[in-house]
């Protein structure tokens, strides 16, 4: 049974950092006539995949975008389109179904909140990002670190006991003092999961061309922490975090003993998922297909009745690809990769796929090879996506 991942393209601004596809969202006027065409988009995918893909999903993710910068109308309407039309059962049966929703500091409030509480959304992903205002400013965010301590206060009053706080290391100007201020208010609003991430700069966004080195316009970018201090910066918040009681069980995240993040896990094991909205991704059954990044295309496609899923990219998935995900993305948890589920999955012992190249990864103690798991060292993990890319075939 796969996940779900529904995609709402609308944000207050889009951070200079930013990628994903999104648009800004004004009080009134055709900006805020977009989320009509989204709905009305949305609920024909919805009708499609209802009736060609599997109704039942093991969990919900509304991501962004920034899917509380819908009003609570709009927030309503949403949601009831998913829940009308799928029905939700754990890939736990002890466990109740995770349904997360992406925020921002300053997008929510109690009517909302209580719209998302009365749909069973139980788990909020808040991009704090830095506590840190001129940083949170010279990357584009809306908010103060006053406004995520607020955030926080109405999020544990509105009754959610699962939060998530996103933070960032590698901004313009951070210090190794900067971040660890940040850690440590982000552990004392005492959240029950932390992502940290590194700040990834993309050539298309606002960062990116003035950082990265191959763009035309690149400026100086000695502001920036080099590879060293980030390092520092990921080793000293790994280990601060877990002395605080958060268990380290994928490279970005943390968690309190019970919250780990099921639903990205599902990804992390290489199990299947249905993406809905424009841009969003689906890979069910080895066919990977990404919709397109128009919001006037993806409705318009549908109300004319074509298939949207059909009008994005699709990829037909080889066996070698399927495996080098597989291992890519369960290298990426700190429990690695179960040797019998993937000789289950793929019908083939890991050994004699990666032969020598697996060995000298074991023999110099980057990865580890003990009662049935591989994975990677810790001491490594940092540097992971240097390894897992020479692992695809």
């Amino acid at each position: 049974m796969p996940s779900l991942y529904v995609h709402v393209p609308f944000c207050v601004r889009k951070c200079s950092y930013c990628a994903f596809y999104s648009l800004p969202l004004g009080g009134e006027g055709s900006e805020r006539g977009n989320i009509f065409k989204y709905l009305t988009g949305l609920e024909r995918e919805i009708e499609y995949c209802y009736t060609e893909a599997p109704a039942g999903v093991s969990s919900l993710f509304l991501g962004g975008g920034t899917p509380t910068v819908l009003n609570y109308q709009e927030l309503d309407s949403l949601l009831k389109l998913i829940h009308n039309r799928f029905s939700f059962r754990s890939s736990v049966e002890s466990l109740s179904i995770e349904k997360t929703v992406e925020a921002n500091p300053g997008t929510i409030d109690q009517e909302k909140l209580a719209v998302l509480r009365h749909y069973g959304m139980n788990r909020i992903s808040l991009g704090a990002q830095s506590f840190n205002d001129d940083q949170l400013q010279s990357i584009g965010r809306i908010h103060t670190s006053a406004d995520i301590e607020l955030g926080v206060k109405l999020i544990r009053e509105a009754g959610f006991i699962n939060l998530n706080l996103d933070l960032i290391f590698g901004l313009p100007g951070q210090t190794m003092e900067d971040w660890k201020t940040t850690v440590n208010r982000a552990v004392s609003l005492t959240p029950e999961h932390i992502s940290i991430y590194a700040l990834t700069l993309e050539e298309e966004t606002p960062l990116g061309r003035r950082y990265c080195e191959n763009s035309p316009s690149k400026h100086d970018n000695a502001s920036l922490p080099d590879d060293d201090l980030q390092a520092d910066m990921y080793g000293w918040a790994s280990s601060f975090l877990n002395s605080q009681g958060y268990i380290h069980y994928e490279i970005s995240n943390f968690a309190q003993a019970g919250f780990e993040g099921r639903h990205n896990l599902s990804y992390w094991q290489g199990e299947d998922y249905l993406g809905l909205g424009p841009g969003a991704v689906s890979c069910l059954n080895g066919i990977r297909v990404k919709n397109v990044q128009d919001i006037d295309l993806y409705r318009n496609n549908l109300v004319s009745g074509a298939k949207s899923l059909n009008n994005g990219e699709v990829e037909y998935l080889s066996q070698n690809q399927r495996i080098s995900e597989y291992v890519m993305l369960g290298l990426r948890t700190t429990k690695g990769i179960k040797i019998n589920l993937f000789e289950e999955k793929f019908k083939m012992n890991i050994q004699d796929i990666y032969g020598y190249k697996l060995v000298n990864y074991i023999d110099r103690d980057i990865l580890s090879l003990e009662d049935g798991w591989l994975k990677i060292n810790p001491a490594y993990l940092f540097v992971s996506n240097l390894i897992l890319q020479d692992l695809i075939l």
